[in-house]
């Protein structure tokens, strides 16, 4: 019998000149040429998103010294009539702040020493609706009548409808939020009842649980003083620690801040700040705690960069400070906050870029940024990138003379994300 023959099929020519090409191509590929690419950059002025606020109602905020300003904001400014919201207060603020190129830091309240409830009208008027009235540091104050099911309702739907609108503005950097004066998360000067004028732990936690789920975007953050079991639930469902909710320290380099204030930031976890805003205010306790925060030796022995350093703060407030020092001071503090991009490396092909980022900075950045190589973005956000960590991104970008940027959708026009660089040019590398 004949034994078969196997013949392996023509080629044509083409299709034979495509299978060469392919085959020296590979090879190319994995031998593509990487130079090293030459940058020079110096960060020089306060990062978005990050720094020394001061109120957006501060003559002194038209300044490239701040990129944050706060607001406080009424309930009852949004909604007059049941479920009928008119946010046009909060985006004419958010408008004015964003045109002078910064962003916002916004706390809606119910009380504040001296004034009536923010209590929607429709509510104040339903018959079994009771508010109280008494004094808090010396003034006739309104609190909320929090054991009626209405203002609970009220106050879920208010942050479900703020979400859904806000969520994703870049006019918007933080919310703050909380109960009692200020929002602050006490009555310590005052009628504090649990269930009637402060709400009752049950709402508190529902609440809290109900912020998780509607805010995906922008980080929200509550008071350090909510670490108290006496009024709040985190003491007892220790499952809404796991919440990545940012904290908030209205009395930062008190004198007392030690023995009083670190125990509650330590009750929150000293390594919050990892996911979630640190953040606060200066200490009004005394008239020194505001004339010498930016001072060499801070208000009481510790120096603001320290203190922001150690728990890594990423904005405070500090409204006053233009009384007591230039704007190039309020700049360099700023400058000690937050997160800061410093690039380690930059190599580039005629298609491809490699570079390597590290976080100099005493926080991450808390709303997704992205390296860019000719406005082609890496496919790793920077979020999350923890001072001291580095890493390397390939971009799908390069050329002979390829610009490098940090690219972010949360920023406003004007606004930029800066990096430091002091890179030379080598010989070319496989």
């Amino acid at each position: 019998m004949a034994t078969p023959t196997h013949r392996l099929p023509v080629l044509s020519h083409f299709a034979a000149t495509m299978l060469l090409g392919l085959l020296i191509l590979e090879p190319c590929r994995a031998q593509e040429r990487f130079a090293a690419v030459p940058l020079q950059s110096r960060i020089t002025r306060v990062q978005p998103m990050t720094g020394i606020v001061l109120w957006a109602t501060s003559e002194h905020n038209r300044t490239s010294a701040i990129q944050l300003e706060y607001s406080y904001m009424k309930y009852g400014d949004v909604v007059k009539e049941r479920s009928q919201y008119d946010w046009s207060v909060l985006d004419r603020l958010l408008d004015r702040v964003a045109a002078r190129r910064h962003q916002a830091i916004v706390r809606f309240y119910y009380v504040y020493p001296g004034n009536p409830t923010t209590v929607p009208g429709y509510l104040k008027a339903l018959p079994d609706f009771h508010e109280t009235r008494g004094r808090s540091e010396g003034k006739p104050t309104g609190f909320p009548d929090w054991s009626h099911p209405e203002l609970k309702r009220f106050t879920l739907e208010f942050y479900e409808k703020l979400a859904a609108r806000y969520d994703n503005d870049p006019r918007l950097a933080f919310i703050e939020t909380g109960f009692g004066l200020w929002a602050e998360y006490h009555i310590y000067d005052g009628p504090m009842m649990l269930g009637k004028t402060f709400p009752d732990k049950a709402f508190q936690d529902e609440l809290i649980r109900h912020l998780g789920r509607v805010f995906r975007k922008t980080p929200w953050m509550i008071s350090v003083d909510a670490a108290d079991r006496s009024r709040a639930p985190f003491a007892t469902d220790r499952d809404l620690l796991r919440i990545p909710f940012g904290v908030f320290d209205d009395s930062f380099l008190c004198r007392q801040h030690a023995r009083e204030n670190e125990p509650n930031w330590n009750f929150f976890g000293r390594d919050r700040w990892k996911r979630a805003p640190a953040g606060g205010e200066i200490s009004y306790y005394t008239t020194q705690d505001q004339k010498q925060a930016l001072a060499p030796t801070g208000p009481h022995g510790i120096p603001f960069e320290r203190a922001a350093a150690e728990f890594h703060i990423t904005f405070m407030i500090a409204n006053d400070q233009p009384k007591y020092q230039p704007m190039a001071r309020i700049s360099t503090a700023g400058l000690a906050c937050g997160y800061r991009f410093r690039i380690l490396a930059f190599e580039a092909s005629s298609s491809r870029s490699r570079v390597t980022v590290t976080n100099t900075g005493v926080a991450p950045i808390y709303h997704d940024a992205y390296l860019a190589v000719n406005g082609v973005r890496a496919e790793r956000s920077l979020k999350g990138l923890l001072p001291g960590q580095s890493r390397t991104d390939e971009i799908a970008s390069g050329g002979a003379a390829p610009r490098l940027t940090i690219a972010c959708d949360r920023l406003v026009p004007g606004q930029t994300i800066d990096f430091e660089a002091n890179l030379r040019a080598a010989p070319c590398s496989l």
